[in-house]
């Protein structure tokens, strides 16, 4: 074959769509998940080859077992099972890591980020945009209290962080090769996947649409989580928690002095005016206590991710590959 054929056939090759999906506790809905990712990756219009990777982030239910049927009926599923939990964001970059596609679609297995929103995502990505992020525009099935605590979460990440960061918008997405290369390079151990590819940068845009509720089941990411989430996209982006303590210590010194002048001129101009009691030191002494506290604990959350990051431990360990290329286990950098 000539040259010119090579670069021909190399042109034509349609482009190879990668679809990582972590997955924790949802073997009744896997099958579905399956159902409407092929649905939609293999629809002519969208021209792609596809493969679709699941990533078993130590899931305590049937999952890995159901992963094992699909990726027997499917060439095109590969499977990663981690050698035990290590949340959410760790088995995306664990997907990441192994993904082949010239594009990844970043999704989640419980059907509430709607899959037939790839192919506005690919329409997007194939205009030239290196990032195509899901926003939601509108929430079913979540109840007021939750969606009005994601909404003060990202408004308030938003403020703090030094990085632009886009409201109201999940990991549902889809990033570029080059962006995936980029994301490969950052190790830090404390990883919130939706401030680094913000801070990475590139060309990117948002695609609207409307979340749907769980399939079925409930959600796994307990209050615990969310809050551990929060304190990661908040810690990791923004050094402001520390000058908010320095000024927030400024203030109540000022405040403190101000008042204490204030009893000292009193009791100068009227004399038994200021009572000689045990509540106003008290009081004091505990609010600024509390302040010495909060202070010692903002830094003591920036030291514990310096902690663990100078460990330089591998991310994850992945137990089991099942599909294309399997191989008994691997180690996540």
């Amino acid at each position: 074959m000539t040259p010119e054929h090579e670069r021909a056939s190399v042109a034509v090759r349609p482009s190879l769509l990668s679809v990582v999906v972590p997955v924790y506790g949802s073997e009744s809905i896997l099958p579905e998940t399956h159902r409407r990712l092929r649905a939609v990756l293999t629809d002519p219009n969208l021209g792609v080859e596809y493969e679709i990777l699941f990533v078993n982030d130590g899931s305590p239910d049937n999952a890995l077992n159901v992963l094992r049927v699909i990726a027997d009926e499917d060439p095109c599923v590969r499977v990663l099972s981690l050698s035990r939990n290590f949340g959410h964001q760790v088995a995306i970059t664990a997907g990441m890591d192994h993904a082949q596609g010239d594009a990844v679609v970043i999704i989640d297995d419980d059907l509430q980020d709607p899959p037939e929103v790839i192919a506005e995502m690919v329409v997007k990505w194939r205009e030239g945009y290196r990032v195509v992020y899901g926003v939601r525009s509108e929430r079913r099935g979540e109840h007021r209290l939750k969606r009005a605590t994601a909404a003060l979460f990202y408004r308030m990440l938003q403020r703090l962080s030094e990085t632009p960061l886009p409201v109201d918008s999940g990991d549902y997405r889809l990033l570029d090769r080059t962006v995936v290369e980029a994301l490969r390079m950052m190790q830090e151990e404390s990883r919130y996947m939706r401030g680094m590819v913000a801070w990475v940068g590139f060309s990117q845009t948002p695609v609207y649409y409307a979340r749907d509720a769980r399939y079925s089941g409930r959600s796994n990411y307990t209050l615990r989580k969310l809050v551990k989430l929060a304190f990661d996209g908040i810690l990791s982006f923004s050094s402001r928690p520390l000058s908010v303590a320095i000024q927030f210590g400024m203030f109540v010194t000022l405040i403190a002095m101000g008042y204490g002048t204030w009893l000292v001129i009193e009791r100068l101009a009227n004399p038994g005016s200021v009572p000689e009691g045990w509540t106003t030191v008290i009081v004091a002494v505990l609010f600024m206590g509390g302040i010495q506290l909060l202070s010692v604990g903002v830094l003591g959350a920036y030291l514990g991710r310096i902690f663990f990051e100078t460990k330089s431990r591998p991310l994850y360990f992945v137990a089991e590959q099942i599909g294309a290329d399997e191989s008994p286990a691997s180690v996540g950098r």
